[in-house]
């Protein structure tokens, strides 16, 4: 199974939801700044590399995590993405496409805004961390449906 969690940049929450999925972030408390911003691709995607998925490793059922980024289109890259793999002859029942965005507030926007946009990492960064501790627990929500739905449909596949 491929398992994509997608955002607006691939900068932040997809980061965040995909290294709660694998373990990298504790699911029963928020995490430090520093656990943060150790984490691989967490606000340093550029602007030419939405679209491209970045692997993030394997979980526990040896489904393979990716984050996306998908700009201000993601019905249509998600409607190109599934398409694409159709045509290519893979079978899209063993792909999920998580839409992260709707856990990031108006404090993640402004620091992503100013990060990746700006240039203004240093004022950017923490507030992007900050927005994010906040809706935390959204977020380990999230990643824990993900896991049960992959767990029901890998039970289906067998």
């Amino acid at each position: 199974m491929k398992i994509f969690y997608c955002c607006y940049g691939s900068a932040h929450s997809s980061v965040v939801a995909a290294s709660i999925h694998l373990g990298l972030l504790p699911s029963n408390r928020v995490p430090t700044f520093r656990e943060f911003i150790v984490l691989p691709h967490y606000d340093k995607t550029e602007s030419f590399e939405i679209g491209t998925p970045f692997y993030m490793g394997k979980d526990e059922y040896n489904s393979e995590i990716f984050i996306l980024g998908m700009g201000s289109e993601r019905k249509l890259v998600k409607r190109a993405i599934l398409s694409f793999l159709t045509h290519a002859g893979i079978n899209t029942q063993d792909v999920m496409i998580i839409d992260t965005l709707k856990n990031v507030n108006l404090i993640t926007k402004i620091g992503g805004f100013a990060s990746r946009r700006l240039g203004l990492v240093t004022i950017g960064r923490p507030l992007t961390i900050l927005g994010i501790q906040q809706r935390y627990r959204d977020f380990v929500k999230l990643v824990m449906q993900v896991k049960t739905k992959e767990q029901n449909m890998l039970t289906q596949l067998d």
